[in-house]
């Protein structure tokens, strides 16, 4: 009997799975259980070139469906998994109970709604799915004007596409500057200056209050209990991992589903990865959850290693990326829990710049905006452990090559 694998969720770290099981020729069975009616496909266009006038609005599939069918991947869509039965070792979906001999989680994320009244009115959108951006685009196709609601990266992402559209877009955003869960106060502030130059209403300290209909289409209550007229709503307030399934299990779960370093569960035989888990990173001494499709890529190969019998533990290093109008915004590491932060360059629309997180002398993690050498540089030292001066960081008639060879020699002496 073939060892089979179930895996509930069709994202990226799915894919992946499917992908390194089928190149390291792994003789076992898999389904895959996806909630959406289509094949694995690159999420992160849903915020840029599916809302861009000018982008490609056809779903990017991850892997062709000839690739599936040549790897024994039998695909169940539009197919909700409702239950895992750990004792049986099978999940029930779709009217069917399927057994597994290992099963992996990959649930990915749900939205954080807040607390606004009239969420569920026509004409407010979520952005999760190639529904919601296709609901979004057809929406906005004669809207002239449309509320975010959030100011992190999808928000401005969304922000970004619909200006390109002619929108106007006001963004609110609860905490006192964009991004502020994830870069410092100077890269916000560029991105304020940025939208702001580009025509967006950004509001920041500010939060809505009540979603209504008017007699004109919209209205969103604000706050200070002004209003702001409006087409449509996006809202981009976040996200929570999706762990019901799991709990329901009693699989253990805090922040996430927690695995160890192999991404193994509290059951041995039940895997998850992707947003949906939390795990201790040896880099940073704690556990993070990260949202992010690289670490959903390499957790699902560090799965496949285990199930293939060549296990090696899950310690690759955190990037994210954003693309914003002719912005890119390229983040190596983790910079939470940061005690200083050192710029290089000039922070200006127009310019190239970086931001350098140190704590405790040690480098976390660095931003790059339209620097892609300040990335690679910045991701070489992290993987290092390397403690870059600071003052010399800041130099910029300091190379970055001088910065990197410096901090070789070191680990080398």
């Amino acid at each position: 009997m073939s060892t089979r694998c179930v895996i509930v969720g069709a994202g990226h770290g799915a894919a992946q799975l499917c992908a390194s099981l089928a190149a390291a020729k792994w003789d076992g069975c898999i389904t895959l259980i996806g909630e959406e009616p289509h094949l694995p496909y690159h999420r992160p266009a849903l915020s840029k070139t599916q809302l861009d006038p000018e982008g490609d609005h056809a779903l990017q599939l991850i892997r062709p469906e000839d690739f599936y069918h040549a790897n024994r991947v039998e695909f169940l869509s539009g197919t909700i998994a409702e239950r895992i039965d750990r004792t049986a070792r099978c999940v029930e979906a779709g009217g069917r109970s399927i057994a597994y001999d290992k099963l992996v989680l990959c649930t990915g994320s749900i939205h954080r709604l807040p607390p606004i009244a009239g969420m569920n009115l026509p004409g407010v959108f979520t952005l999760r799915t190639a529904a919601d951006a296709a609901g979004i685009r057809h929406a906005v196709a004669a809207a002239s004007r449309v509320v975010v609601i959030g100011g992190g990266f999808i928000g401005l992402e969304v922000a970004a596409s619909l200006r390109k559209r002619g929108c106007g877009v006001a963004v609110l955003e609860l905490a006192d500057r964009v991004l502020a869960r994830v870069t410092s106060p100077a890269v916000s502030d560029f991105f304020e200056t940025l939208h702001r130059g580009r025509g967006v209403d950004l509001r920041t300290g500010i939060g809505a209050r009540e979603i209504r209909k008017s007699e004109g289409g919209m209205e969103v209550v604000v706050s200070d209990e002004s209003t702001i007229a409006c087409d449509a709503v996006v809202i981009g307030t976040g996200a929570a991992p999706n762990t019901s399934l799991a709990e329901e299990a009693g699989l253990h779960v805090d922040n996430g589903i927690r695995v160890d370093a192999w991404n193994v569960s509290s059951d041995p035989d039940i895997f998850a990865l992707g947003d949906c888990c939390s795990q201790h990173h040896p880099l940073y001494d704690r556990v993070l959850r990260l949202e992010s499709v690289q670490n959903a890529l390499e957790q699902a190969k560090t799965v496949a290693g285990v199930l293939t019998g060549h296990p090696r533990p899950h310690d690759a290093l955190p990037w994210f990326w954003s693309h914003q109008y002719d912005v890119k915004l390229q983040i190596a590491g983790v910079s939470h829990g940061y005690d200083a932060v050192v710029i290089r360059g000039i922070p200006e629309p127009g310019a190239s710049f970086s931001a350098w997180y140190f704590r405790n002398g040690g480098l976390l993690a660095v931003d790059a905006v339209n620097d892609a050498a300040a990335y690679a540089t910045g991701t070489k030292l992290l993987k290092l452990g390397a403690r870059p001066d600071p003052d010399r960081l800041k130099d910029s008639s300091v190379s970055l090559k001088e910065i990197l060879q410096q901090a070789k020699e070191t680990e080398h002496a």
